[in-house]
């Protein structure tokens, strides 16, 4: 296992090495190609600029989050005692520029202190604000409920719940999957690593996660911790 993660790691950098140099040439002669223009673009040359552009700039973005995969399983996992009430309000407000102009009602109840590596639980969160935010985007008032269930004196269940667009449960296999989006990329963006991200890191915590949910209903994510 540690042969196949140091192989991984070491495809994930090749390929990283490999693919940024022609990103670097199609963003360098985009550019090019502007400042030559003597007469403005028209509109439809314009908008086939900004998709080549963009495309690029969305290919170097999954390149960081391969990457980024890859290094996860050989982290070093510092465990500290993490008060998730202070780590959650936290992440809150690093996404208040985001809901700015937004009607979104927050019901978070008290969690619990667990030890854990408070980095790595900074990115599971992260992950699930983000998704919530992303997938309530379409309702006039967001409703964000953050709690925690105790099943006994080493078992707690930390839920994120939300009125976003939901999924099929059909696919709920894929939804913790590499790469792997169950809305088109044109409805919500995304590159489909962040919750492989969160699996993974609550897998190597001993713990586990699971979703719930339904189209044009409220999804529910629950991450297992075992304090």
């Amino acid at each position: 296992m540690e042969i196949a993660n140091k192989e991984l790691e070491a495809f994930a950098y090749s390929v990283s090495h490999d693919l940024r140099a022609p990103l670097r040439h199609i963003d360098g002669f985009i550019e090019l190609l502007k400042s030559r223009t003597k007469t403005p673009l028209d509109d439809k040359s314009q908008h086939y600029m900004e998709v080549i552009a963009d495309s690029a700039k969305k290919m170097g973005t999954l390149i960081d989050d391969l990457l980024s995969f890859s290094r996860m399983g050989r982290n070093e996992m510092f465990k500290s005692q993490v008060d998730l009430n202070e780590l959650v309000q936290d992440v809150i407000q690093e996404f208040r520029p985001e809901a700015v102009g937004r009607d979104i009602l927050w019901e978070i109840s008290p969690l619990p202190l667990i030890t854990r590596t408070r980095a790595m639980l900074r990115v599971v969160l992260v992950n699930l604000i983000s998704n919530a935010l992303k997938f309530t985007r379409p309702r006039k008032t967001a409703q964000i409920e953050i709690g925690c269930e105790k099943k006994d004196e080493t078992e707690v269940v930390i839920f994120f719940r939300d009125n976003g667009v939901g999924f099929d449960m059909n696919y709920v296999d894929k939804l913790f999957g590499v790469f792997q989006r169950l809305h088109r990329a044109d409805e919500f963006e995304g590159t489909g690593i962040g919750l492989a991200n969160v699996h993974r890191i609550i897998h190597r915590h001993g713990g586990k996660i699971w979703a719930e949910g339904k189209p044009t209903m409220a999804p529910r994510f629950i991450s297992h911790f075992h304090n």
